[in-house]
Protein backbone atom coordinates (compact mmCIF):
# COMPACT_ATOMS: atom_id res chain seq x y z
CA UNK A 1 0.00 0.00 0.00
CA UNK A 2 3.21 2.24 -0.98
CA UNK A 3 1.58 5.23 -2.49
CA UNK A 4 4.76 5.56 -4.48
CA UNK A 5 4.16 2.50 -6.36
CA UNK A 6 0.57 4.58 -8.01
CA UNK A 7 2.34 5.21 -11.33
CA UNK A 8 2.71 1.00 -11.56
CA UNK A 9 -1.19 0.30 -11.61
CA UNK A 10 -3.59 1.27 -14.57
CA UNK A 11 -6.42 2.72 -13.76
CA UNK A 12 -8.40 0.86 -16.21
CA UNK A 13 -6.93 -2.23 -14.15
CA UNK A 14 -9.73 -5.22 -13.50
CA UNK A 15 -8.18 -5.40 -9.71
CA UNK A 16 -9.13 -1.83 -8.84
CA UNK A 17 -11.89 -0.83 -7.10
CA UNK A 18 -13.63 2.87 -7.05
CA UNK A 19 -15.00 3.03 -3.45
CA UNK A 20 -17.56 6.55 -3.39
CA UNK A 21 -19.98 7.68 -0.79
CA UNK A 22 -18.29 7.97 1.76
CA UNK A 23 -18.67 9.30 4.61
CA UNK A 24 -16.36 12.04 5.94
CA UNK A 25 -15.71 10.74 9.26
CA UNK A 26 -14.08 7.46 7.82
CA UNK A 27 -10.18 7.35 7.78
CA UNK A 28 -7.78 5.38 5.70
CA UNK A 29 -7.28 2.87 8.22
CA UNK A 30 -10.72 2.14 8.45
CA UNK A 31 -11.39 1.74 4.40
CA UNK A 32 -7.94 -0.49 4.98
CA UNK A 33 -9.71 -2.55 7.43
CA UNK A 34 -13.51 -3.31 5.79
CA UNK A 35 -11.98 -4.42 2.59
CA UNK A 36 -8.55 -6.29 3.80
CA UNK A 37 -11.10 -9.53 4.64
CA UNK A 38 -11.53 -10.01 0.78
CA UNK A 39 -7.88 -10.10 -0.24
CA UNK A 40 -4.66 -8.79 -0.58
CA UNK A 41 -4.66 -4.94 -1.00
CA UNK A 42 -1.82 -3.76 -2.48
CA UNK A 43 -2.92 -0.30 -2.95
CA UNK A 44 -5.28 2.00 -1.75
CA UNK A 45 -5.57 5.55 -2.76
CA UNK A 46 -7.61 7.83 -0.41
CA UNK A 47 -8.18 11.09 -1.73
CA UNK A 48 -8.19 14.22 0.02
CA UNK A 49 -9.13 18.13 -0.94
CA UNK A 50 -5.85 19.68 -1.93
CA UNK A 51 -6.96 23.52 -2.08
CA UNK A 52 -10.09 25.26 -1.47
CA UNK A 53 -12.38 25.71 1.96
CA UNK A 54 -12.34 21.79 2.12
CA UNK A 55 -8.62 21.40 1.84
CA UNK A 56 -7.34 18.84 4.18
CA UNK A 57 -10.91 16.75 4.34
CA UNK A 58 -11.58 13.88 2.78
CA UNK A 59 -13.45 13.71 -0.80
CA UNK A 60 -15.62 11.19 -0.04
CA UNK A 61 -14.29 8.40 -2.48
CA UNK A 62 -11.05 6.52 -2.98
CA UNK A 63 -9.64 3.59 -4.71
CA UNK A 64 -8.63 0.09 -3.35
CA UNK A 65 -6.20 -2.08 -6.11
CA UNK A 66 -6.52 -5.68 -4.89
CA UNK A 67 -3.82 -8.56 -5.86
CA UNK A 68 -6.37 -10.44 -8.28
CA UNK A 69 -9.70 -9.47 -10.16
CA UNK A 70 -11.29 -12.68 -8.49
CA UNK A 71 -10.68 -10.45 -4.58
CA UNK A 72 -11.81 -7.35 -6.14
CA UNK A 73 -15.20 -8.71 -7.61
CA UNK A 74 -16.14 -10.66 -4.40
CA UNK A 75 -14.89 -7.41 -2.23
CA UNK A 76 -17.67 -5.01 -4.81
CA UNK A 77 -20.45 -7.90 -4.38
CA UNK A 78 -20.07 -8.01 -0.79
CA UNK A 79 -19.57 -4.05 -0.22
CA UNK A 80 -21.60 -2.64 -2.67
CA UNK A 81 -25.00 -0.91 -1.01
CA UNK A 82 -23.64 -1.68 2.80
CA UNK A 83 -24.49 1.07 5.14
CA UNK A 84 -21.27 2.67 6.84
CA UNK A 85 -21.96 5.84 9.19
CA UNK A 86 -25.41 5.65 7.44
CA UNK A 87 -24.57 5.73 4.22
CA UNK A 88 -24.32 3.07 1.76
CA UNK A 89 -21.20 2.95 -0.19
CA UNK A 90 -21.11 2.37 -4.04
CA UNK A 91 -18.58 0.04 -5.23
CA UNK A 92 -17.22 -1.01 -8.40
CA UNK A 93 -14.44 -1.35 -11.00
CA UNK A 94 -12.90 1.89 -11.28
CA UNK A 95 -13.12 0.77 -15.31
CA UNK A 96 -16.44 1.07 -14.95
CA UNK A 97 -16.78 4.33 -14.42
CA UNK A 98 -14.80 5.71 -16.96
CA UNK A 99 -17.01 3.65 -19.71
CA UNK A 100 -20.36 5.11 -18.35
CA UNK A 101 -19.01 8.39 -18.29
CA UNK A 102 -18.11 7.30 -21.90
CA UNK A 103 -21.32 6.27 -22.96
CA UNK A 104 -23.55 9.14 -20.95
CA UNK A 105 -21.39 11.73 -22.72
CA UNK A 106 -21.58 10.24 -26.40
CA UNK A 107 -24.97 8.10 -26.28
CA UNK A 108 -23.03 4.92 -27.71
CA UNK A 109 -23.79 2.45 -24.95
CA UNK A 110 -27.46 3.12 -24.60
CA UNK A 111 -28.28 2.27 -28.57
CA UNK A 112 -28.26 -1.40 -30.25
CA UNK A 113 -26.24 -4.51 -29.02
CA UNK A 114 -23.86 -3.80 -32.48
CA UNK A 115 -22.95 -0.73 -30.97
CA UNK A 116 -21.89 -2.48 -27.71
CA UNK A 117 -19.92 -4.96 -29.29
CA UNK A 118 -18.11 -2.13 -30.95
CA UNK A 119 -16.78 -0.36 -27.80
CA UNK A 120 -16.66 -3.65 -26.00
CA UNK A 121 -14.11 -5.02 -28.91
CA UNK A 122 -12.14 -7.57 -26.95
CA UNK A 123 -14.68 -8.82 -24.57
CA UNK A 124 -12.90 -7.50 -21.59
CA UNK A 125 -14.83 -4.67 -20.80
CA UNK A 126 -12.21 -1.98 -22.02
CA UNK A 127 -13.03 0.18 -24.92
CA UNK A 128 -10.82 -0.78 -28.23
CA UNK A 129 -8.29 2.48 -29.42
CA UNK A 130 -11.12 2.82 -32.74
CA UNK A 131 -14.22 3.11 -30.22
CA UNK A 132 -12.01 5.53 -28.18
CA UNK A 133 -11.30 7.30 -31.41
CA UNK A 134 -15.01 7.34 -32.48
CA UNK A 135 -16.06 8.34 -28.76
CA UNK A 136 -14.18 11.15 -29.18
CA UNK A 137 -15.06 12.19 -32.80
CA UNK A 138 -18.79 11.88 -31.79
CA UNK A 139 -17.96 14.06 -28.87
CA UNK A 140 -16.31 17.19 -31.07
CA UNK A 141 -19.24 17.04 -33.53
CA UNK A 142 -21.72 17.29 -30.66
CA UNK A 143 -19.71 20.25 -29.32
CA UNK A 144 -19.29 22.11 -32.86
CA UNK A 145 -23.16 21.53 -33.60
CA UNK A 146 -23.65 22.86 -30.25
CA UNK A 147 -21.53 25.75 -30.71
CA UNK A 148 -23.00 26.43 -34.53
CA UNK A 149 -26.51 26.35 -33.05
CA UNK A 150 -25.65 29.16 -30.21
CA UNK A 151 -24.30 31.60 -32.95
CA UNK A 152 -27.68 31.02 -35.15
CA UNK A 153 -29.31 32.33 -32.18
CA UNK A 154 -27.29 34.84 -31.26
CA UNK A 155 -27.47 36.82 -34.83
CA UNK A 156 -31.12 36.23 -34.59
Amino acid sequence: MDKDNSAVFDENSESRLYVGNLDMRITEAALIKMFSPFGKILFEDFLWHTRGPKCGEPRGYAFIHFSTKEEAKVAKEKMHGKLVCGRPLVVRFSRDKYLMEMGSKTGNLSGSGSNKSNLFGNGSGQMNRSAKIAAIKSKLKAMEEEDHDTKKQKRS
